[in-house]
Order: structure tokens, then sequence, then C-alpha cells
């Protein structure tokens, strides 16, 4: 079996500046806080970032007094994000800021149909269909790559067809990892990181516990590791 595991440093190597990368997580929960830090380290500019949302800054009720920003939130101290699509922009000022700046740009993009959208270029879909923003802005304006939307009709009914979403690099978080990149997160930890292993061209794990090839039960596993390129063991523990 194939020994993935490297270092953070070494799993961002490969990320260049303008490159399209997704971000597990939900407003810093289940976020891989390790390879956020690697790609402050390495100072990697003029990001598409892919995430539910913005992370959180310093001192934010959920992140707590005095803590270091957390998730998508490290990218932005250092203004290495220019372009973000995401479903929830509110909660992090820096984000905003930035937009106002006009250093920043964003695509919103319906929770649920986000979810959808990575999970089609996770499982080689050219698509999925959905009502959610029919008769709104959603159906008129271009997408994230500023393609005119598409709408069908089956059995007298309208659809909104949203296009896959792919990245150059998808970056996930484990609770649970073993040398070859089988994973699982645990609760709220899932949101996003199993959808988005598969949707890039280099999938990084980074992970709270490593284990061994067959130390533990193949059923603790959710995500295949033939998905996953390398993992990064040290991820710190999850706190809300």
């Amino acid at each position: 079996m194939i020994d993935k595991v490297i270092t953070a440093d070494e799993a961002v190597a490969g990320v260049k500046d303008g490159m399209t990368i997704m971000i597990g997580g939900f407003l810093g929960t289940g976020s891989p806080e390790i390879l956020m830090d690697a790609l402050v380290r390495k100072g990697v500019k003029h990001l598409t970032v892919i995430a539910n949302d913005g992370g959180l800054d310093v001192g934010q009720p959920a992140n707590g007094p005095g803590k270091t920003p957390r998730g998508v939130g490290k990218l932005l101290v250092g203004h290495q994000v220019d372009h973000i699509i995401a479903s929830h922009l509110g909660v992090n000022p820096k984000l905003n800021e930035q937009f106002a700046e006009g250093t920043l740009t964003y695509t919103l993009v319906p929770q649920g149909t986000l979810a959808e959208k990575i999970r089609a270029a996770s499982y080689g879909l050219g698509g999925v269909l959905t009502p959610t923003g029919l008769g709104t802005p959603m159906e008129t304006e271009k997408d994230e790559l500023g393609r005119d939307k598409m709408t069908i009709e089956i059995d007298g009914k309208r659809f909104l067809l949203e296009r896959p979403l792919h990245a150059d690099y998808a970056f996930c978080r484990a609770s649970i990892c073993d040398r070859f990149g089988n994973f699982m997160s645990a609760k709220a930890t899932k949101n996003y990181n199993y959808v988005m292993a598969g949707a890039a061209d280099h999938v990084v794990v980074a992970t709270e516990k490593l284990v061994e090839i067959g130390e533990v039960d193949p059923d603790t596993f959710d995500v295949a590791g033939v998905l996953v390129d390398d993992v990064v063991e040290g991820e710190p523990k999850w706190q809300i």
C-alpha cells in the first residue's frame, strides 16, 4: 500500500499564484488549519477560493478572544484571495472590507447548490438540476465562470442547470485518517470535506489522528483513500 504522509509545507508546495482551491469546513469548524497556516507561510497570492464562507476573524464570538483567525480567514489577513465562491459571506468583516476596497470579489451560491456543484465535479457529472434560484437574479446572472445560466424543462417543471465546480487543489480535514488516505470526519466537521474530496486535481487531507493501514475497522472511514493524494498529520483537535 502507498504511504501518502508528507508535511504541510510539502503538501502546498505545488500551489501557485492564481490557482483555484477548495477549503472544507463551516465557519472554521472542520477547516484544515495546518494547511491554511502552510499557505500563509508560502505567501501564494491571487487565489480563487471555493468554500462555504470566509472563515472567522480574530476575536469573533464563535472564535473566542485572543485566538487566531480560522479557516479561510487566515488567507484573508494577507490579502491572498482575489475571488471567493461561497454561500455565506456576512460573518468575517475582513472579507467585506476587502470587497469594499475593491481588492476582492465574490460569487454567492445557495448553500445546497454549492454542495451539489462540488459533488457533481467529484462524481464526474455534467451538472445538477435545481429549482433553487428560478425567478430571482440567480436565473439571469452569469455563473462563477462568467457563463450564461441554462434552464431545462422536465415534465412541465423548470430547473436551473448548475455546472460542476472543480478546483486545482482541495484541502480537507479528517478526524481519523490512515496512511493511504482513507478518512472520516466527526460530527459537524463533515461539512464540505466529504464532497470536496475528489472535486480537485489534487486532494490533501490534514488529519487529527493518523493510523496505520489496517489498524482500524475499514467501516470507520467514509471516504476512500483512492481520492486522496497527500495526507498531513498534526491537525489540532477540533474546537467549535
